[in-house]
């Protein structure tokens, strides 16, 4: 049995580091870090300024790469990759950094986002005899460097991405420098940083707590910088465009330690939950989070309703993407290999649980079980995000508008759904309040079906179900 979180799930995190002797490790330890955004498959690529190095895999970074790999991937410069797929199967040939020798030279490329036109090019790309080694989108953007008349690899790269449309974080690596460049909405985060007498760039800066760097400052939107010998080098070739990086980072996806689009991550899910219980307060003996991701949030309402707050429920952390159910079935099995109530703090309890989003809603009516099962006299469901009511096309991988619970049944309809005593959601404008230190401008679609990026053509590169 596949499992699949009730989750939106992020496809992936990049890194790059230039100029350190050991860049291949750091750039491990980085993605270490990142592992939350994508657990798929990860993938290093180094260079001894000669030639290109690489070695990817399917899985977690701690089984991929192992103390003889890192003989293979030698040189002071390295860009990394861990990857949760939204276009293009789940497949080895599909892994990043995606590597390429054409008549330039030889380059590899990560990316983070996504294209929306990516079948219309590659169609138009197979049209003139290119022929594509995967189902990546990330291929797009080689194809269209290679095929540019521009003489340097940054106008190249300019040229390609101003063809494409949709959300991009990326790093490029060349034998003496390394690339990262971002969309011009910055729909996705990107940071610069220094360790030392090396610079490094990654999708969030609990990668460079780990590497022991400092944040210098956001990749800006629309911004592509040029690292080599000569120091780091800014380019803005794209016209502006309005800043619209993703709310639900701050949301779900980025590890709350990081600092992102200007704030730190634990903190607005704080707000998160404060605004919450202004909006949806009930009267209850006890709160309690859905782990990990609603604990931030659960410890925000406990402090605005002056209810207490408790860990309800303990976690295992060393549950595998793929498990063997037994035969004699067990009720709510995946969850339960995942979560598990304390039975003597919950009997007898008034319960609010809190969480970040409802997808479906199949994982949150299964936990209010558990949670009754428990003893608990009462449930009341508080959710820290507004009703997810349209898909994600810019970086996410998300189910179809039909099976997004909250596009399709109100909000007493889904209580039922639940079996919850109560429901409750954040509202857009308690949102952007919970959010007011990092400005006033984000990409909100999966809440308002308002994409910042006209969406002409559904994804025609296959993409991972997650939700059936």
């Amino acid at each position: 049995m596949k499992d699949r979180d009730d989750k939106f799930n992020d496809e992936c995190g990049v890194v790059g580091v230039f100029n350190h002797p050991e860049a291949s490790n750091i750039t491990y330890l980085a993605l270490h870090a990142l592992q939350h955004r994508g657990q798929e498959s990860a993938g290093i690529v180094s260079t001894d300024k000669e030639r290109l190095y690489s070695h990817k895999g399917m899985g977690l970074v701690a089984d991929i790469f192992g103390k003889e790999d890192f003989k293979q991937l030698p040189g002071n410069s390295a860009i990394g990759h861990v990857r949760y797929s939204t276009a293009g199967g789940s497949h080895i040939r599909n892994a990043q950094p995606f590597v390429v020798e054409y008549a330039r030279g030889a380059l590899a490329i990560a990316h983070n986002g996504n294209l929306v036109n990516a079948g219309h090019l590659r169609d138009e790309l197979e049209a003139y005899g290119s022929i594509f080694q995967s189902d990546m989108d990330t291929e797009v953007i080689v194809h269209l460097i290679a095929s540019s008349k521009e003489n340097q690899l940054v106008d190249r790269l300019s040229s390609a991405l101003s063809a494409v449309k949709g959300s991009y974080s990326l790093v490029v690596l060349t034998e003496k420098s390394l690339i990262a460049a971002r969309d011009p909405f910055g729909i996705r985060p990107l940071q610069l940083g220094r360790l030392k007498d090396s610079w490094v760039v990654a999708s969030e800066t609990c990668a460079f707590d780990l590497m022991e760097a400092d944040y210098v400052r956001d990749i800006e939107p629309g911004e592509i910088i040029r690292i080599d010998e000569d120091g780091v080098k800014s380019y803005k070739p794209f016209p502006e465009q309005k800043y619209s990086p993703c709310v639900f980072e701050f949301i779900y996806f980025a590890r709350p330690d990081s600092n992102i689009f200007g704030s730190n991550v634990y903190e607005v899910r704080k707000n998160l939950g404060r605004e919450l219980a202004k909006e949806n307060n009930e009267e209850a003996d006890l709160v309690i989070p859905v782990p990990d991701s609603g604990v931030g949030a659960a410890i925000g309402y406990a402090e605005a309703s002056g209810i207490p707050f408790d860990m309800g429920f303990v976690r295992n952390h060393y549950v595998g993407r793929t498990f063997i159910e037994p035969k004699d079935a067990i009720r709510h099995f995946g969850v339960k290999l995942k979560l598990n109530p304390i039975k003597e703090l919950i009997r007898g309890k008034r319960v609010v649980v809190v969480d970040d989003s409802i997808v479906r809603g199949t994982t949150s009516r299964k936990i209010i079980k558990m949670i009754r099962d428990a003893g608990a006299k009462e449930v009341h469901m508080r959710i820290s995000s507004p009703p997810t009511i349209s898909p994600c096309h810019l970086g996410i991988d998300t189910p179809t508008k039909g099976e997004l619970i909250a596009a399709n049944h109100s909000v007493e309809e889904i209580n039922r759904f639940l079996s919850s005593d109560s429901l409750g959601y954040l509202s857009v404008e308690a949102m952007y309040r919970a959010v007011k230190d990092a400005g006033s401008s984000f990409c909100d679609a999966c809440f308002t079906e308002k994409y910042p990026i006209e969406i002409t053509e559904e994804k025609k590169l296959p993409q991972l179900v997650l939700f059936k």
